[in-house]
């Protein structure tokens, strides 16, 4: 799997950013790292009938984990909303209850079996939501999982959720970087991608990757940091399958001049 931030060292850097930022959270008496609300996790886990004495692993298996935030109903359905939308079965719209999808996922392998008695394959949802870090000003939740229902090979995603809790609402890019200000962020995010990539500043990306019209773009699948703007690239939307995620780290140095002030990363800009 090819990232663009390496695992290495984007957790040395947010290693180190907890540091700095943990020691600078104390004198101004924000609780960056430290739990604000009040949460547990719920987990759904669901195994065919057919399972018998298997191991999860080699029979059909539904297992979903997921927090649930005391008195915070809007970003509760936020969650379930974004996982149901992991997996979608039979053209049919998003389940809203997560235990009646799992049933279903489970439901939908029996049918198979019941067409197909001869083959031995079976299927697996593995599915996620969690947190990353919380203070006053901002809670962050990466969510997704690997979901495999037959075919060459299963499906991967990653993706976040940034939400203000005082708002009770997603924080989106808009409200991060000033009006008029997103193709100044396009181009210093292109910037880091060739640079990462190993390639010029006149390089096509026509051969090697998937953007629209051969021109690089960010997606809106981003999550905040202490120390930048996390994009992540799923599989098959810019690079193959075999190249699996890419990531791409904005630091906020970088954009400075064009972030809001007063925004949810304001107290990680010095």
């Amino acid at each position: 799997m090819k990232n663009i931030a390496t695992p290495a060292l984007f957790a040395f850097m947010l290693g180190f950013a907890a540091c700095q930022f943990g020691t600078e959270a104390k004198k101004e008496k924000h609780d960056i790292f430290t739990d604000t609300l009040v949460y547990n996790y719920q987990k759904i886990h669901e195994r065919a009938p057919d399972c018998g004495e298997k191991a999860d692993s080699a029979c059909t298996v539904v297992n979903i984990n997921y927090p649930v935030f005391k008195n915070m109903p809007m970003l509760n359905d936020t969650i379930v909303k974004k996982i149901a939308q992991l997996v979608i079965m039979d053209d049919s719209k998003p389940d809203t209850n997560l235990t009646v999808m799992a049933k279903k996922f489970i439901q939908s392998y029996l049918d198979y079996k019941k067409k197909e008695p001869s083959r031995d394959m079976f299927y697996t949802m593995d599915s996620y939501a969690k947190v990353l870090m919380q203070d006053s000003a901002l809670i962050t939740l990466e969510y997704g999982g690997f979901n495999y229902q037959g075919g060459a090979h299963g499906s991967t995603f990653t993706g976040f959720i940034n939400w203000n809790p005082k708002a009770g609402k997603k924080i989106m890019l808009n409200n991060i970087i000033a009006d008029g200000k997103y193709p100044e962020l396009t181009k210093v995010a292109e910037g880091i991608f060739r640079k990462d990539e190993k390639l010029s500043d006149t390089s096509s990306l026509a051969r090697d990757y998937f953007f629209k019209d051969n021109k690089f773009a960010l997606n809106d699948n981003f999550s905040l940091t202490p120390i930048g703007l996390r994009f992540v690239y799923n599989p098959y939307e810019i690079k193959p399958f075999a190249a699996g995620q890419t990531e791409l780290i904005i630091p906020y140095p970088s954009i400075k001049n064009i972030l809001r002030p007063n925004s949810a990363v304001s107290q990680y800009v010095k």
